[in-house]
């Protein structure tokens, strides 16, 4: 299973930013796709996740009204929409695969990784 990331940049606050996440490989192991973030000195906290059959989303309560996860199966794409931007949303952002979706999952339920894509919000 391979991840890559892509759609990160600078913007100011308020402003709107689309990562994607391109998925390859046998992933119908993995029941849910995620997006984590890492800012500097602080812990990886997972932002939003989805089920990868049936597409219940799970959105975490920093991010919520803000930032919408979604799937387009066709390309094996997974989306996180983020508008309403703010300083504090600037990290590293990771999508990943893993078997355990949900507001109590956590990072070591998930298993296969990109390699990140960074998220800067100016004020």
């Amino acid at each position: 299973v391979q991840l890559e990331e892509s759609g990160g940049g600078s913007v100011q606050a308020g402003g709107s930013l689309r990562l994607s996440c391109a998925v390859s490989g046998d992933t119908k192991w993995r029941k849910c796709l995620g997006w984590f973030r890492q800012a500097p000195g602080k812990v990886r906290e997972k932002v939003a996740d989805i089920v990868t059959v049936g597409g219940h989303t799970y959105v975490a309560d920093s991010v919520e009204g803000r930032f919408t996860i979604s799937q387009y199966n066709a390309k094996n794409t997974l989306y996180l929409q983020m508008s309403s931007l703010e300083p504090e949303d600037t990290a590293m952002y990771y999508c990943a695969a893993g078997w355990s979706c949900g507001r109590w999952s956590t990072p070591d339920e998930f298993d296969y990784w990109g390699q990140g894509t960074q998220v800067t919000v100016s004020s």
